[in-house]
């Protein structure tokens, strides 16, 4: 989660440091917030995926195609029965103590990993054995077929299968790691590190890029630059101008209400992005408390909610931002239509009718509106005045955001809140939040029974082809139950300097392969 805007002051001054913006050398960067918590496998926040891929390596890794490619892995290879899968790593991998990437380094950071990931608790539910059987070569063996095991490997969702030495990974997954060392293009100096201020990352000079292009998160990633200074700026206008000014060289979220400005200035360059690099938001119902109890009552917002309408009102041009009927991204590989004509058309006269024919008997609606996430604000005042529009008994209670997910985790005391999540993330039954905790999420207190064997078909299902069909029916029972109400897709698009050149094109930012 990510603020379009943020509302604490900060003064450029503060964030001076020793290496100009402009030195050939040295990448300065402003990311969505401060790196807080470095261990990769210990959150889910986005920022912490980021420092992830600068940091650590991945033994498979999405390309732009949204196709799992090796990345510290040379070969691999499925038996028949696909129960046994044998992994051999890359020649020269190192870690960046200088000690070599050993196949016990994987397991364990597998193993790690495993604990803390939702695909990775699916992978190990299933694996009867995974074990090193030399220095680059490990073998993991299933009790049943999955088709889900490179894709595991290889997915962004966080928290990624990032790789760490071995006596690291032993550290067990409900405490942070405090020694961080990875294998990936950039070095963590500890040194330099002043909280509130800046971080700095040095070129890894014995990494040894794969010999494709870079592609995304895939590919060679070779590092142009010397050091990647992280700037500390947390609000976007003083970024921005900072940006502008030359002091800085990237900007991962340019603010909205600046985009006309910068589109303008010949000295930056604006980044948009589709697909999973875009954000998804939808309205969370509690099914567990009156109105939104009964499933028809639930119903009533696909007639009401008008996604343009909610865009619209977070100030988005078109370029930015797009309806989006399904549950799982547009633009992805589970983008499906199924079930999403019960969302045509909607309207508060539609809306009205559709209200009429339920067993609605005024009880109020109490809409959470989290007043310090511009998003979920936003949205959250549309649906309340649609909500009364259609005739339901409205009560709009402002809070901020910890607030909201304090009140969520009960079953009484609200009704229904706006929230927006990456889009990668939701891209899947398995990691979409929406879907992948039925009779078992707090955020929405869903269960319908339908869906959990779907979801362990998914699991198991060894073709593509059939995943997606899976999809499509886990969708059509969501519009079905209407646990959820997508209200749109987005992208906020991060802006750079014009001098610098090779930039990939990512909502995970990646400084490999750029130069200035």
């Amino acid at each position: 989660m990510f603020k379009l805007k943020t509302f604490i002051p900060a003064l450029l001054g503060l964030a001076i440091v020793a290496a100009p913006a402009h030195a050939a050398g040295n990448l300065v960067a402003v990311l969505e917030a401060e790196i807080v918590t470095l261990d990769p496998h210990f959150s889910t926040a986005y920022i912490t995926r980021t420092f992830g891929y600068m940091v650590f390596d991945t033994l498979f890794a999405k390309d732009s195609k949204g196709e799992i490619k090796p990345q510290m892995v040379q070969d691999w290879k499925v038996s028949a029965d696909g129960l046994t899968y044998s992994f051999t790593l890359r020649d020269g991998l190192k870690w960046h103590d200088g000690q070599p990437v050993t196949a016990a380094d994987c397991v364990a950071s597998l193993r790690r990993w495993g604990t803390r990931s939702a695909l990775g608790r699916r992978i190990f539910a299933i694996t009867a054995s995974l074990e090193p059987t030399d220095a680059k070569t490990f073998v993991l063996t299933l009790k049943e077929p999955s088709g889900l095991v490179i894709d595991a490997l290889g997915n962004p969702v966080s928290p990624v299968a990032f790789m760490m030495p071995e006596r690291i990974a032993k550290t067990p997954g409900d405490q942070r790691i405090t020694e961080i060392i990875g294998s990936g293009p950039f070095v963590y100096s500890k040194a330099d590190h002043r909280t509130g201020d800046r971080m700095i990352l040095k070129k890894f000079a014995d990494y040894v890029p794969r010999s494709e292009p870079a592609d995304f998160l895939a590919g060679g990633k070779r590092v142009n630059v010397d050091t990647l200074e992280i700037r500390v700026i947390p609000d976007g206008s003083t970024a921005a101008s900072a940006l502008q000014a030359g002091e800085v060289d990237f900007m991962q979220y340019a603010p909205f209400d600046l985009l006309p400005q910068l589109e303008k200035n010949a000295r930056v360059k604006l980044v948009n992005f589709t697909g999973g690099n875009m954000f998804a938001g939808a309205y969370r119902l509690n099914a567990a408390s009156k109105p939104f109890d009964d499933p028809a009552i639930r119903r009533v917002l696909w007639k009401l909610v008008d996604q343009r309408e909610v865009l619209d009102a977070l100030g988005l041009d078109a370029k930015y931002a797009t309806p989006c009927a399904t549950f799982f991204t547009c633009g992805t590989t589970y983008d499906s239509k199924a079930g999403t004509e019960a969302a045509a058309k909607p309207s508060i006269e539609a809306a009205k009718a559709a209200l009429k024919a339920t067993k609605y008997a005024g009880e109020p609606v109490v809409v959470m509106e989290a007043n310090d996430l511009e998003a979920p604000r936003v949205s959250a005042q549309v649906l309340a005045e649609r909500l009364k529009l259609a005739g339901f008994n409205v009560d709009l209670q402002v809070m901020d955001w910890a607030s909201v997910l304090a009140r969520r985790a009960k079953k009484e005391g609200w009704s229904v809140y706006g929230v927006h999540a990456g889009g990668f993330d939701l891209g899947s039954p398995l990691t979409n939040v929406m879907v992948a905790f039925n009779c078992a999420d707090f955020t929405g207190w869903q269960c319908d029974a339908r869906i959990t064997p779907l979801m362990e078909a998914f699991a198991k299902a060894p073709a593509e082809e059939d995943r997606k069909k899976i999809a499509g029916e886990i969708q059509s029972i969501m519009y079905d139950q209407a646990p959820a109400i997508p209200w749109g897709q987005f992208a906020q698009p991060a802006a750079y300097r014009a001098t610098l050149r090779g930039l990939i094109p990512s909502a995970i930012p990646v400084f490999w392969n750029v130069e200035k």
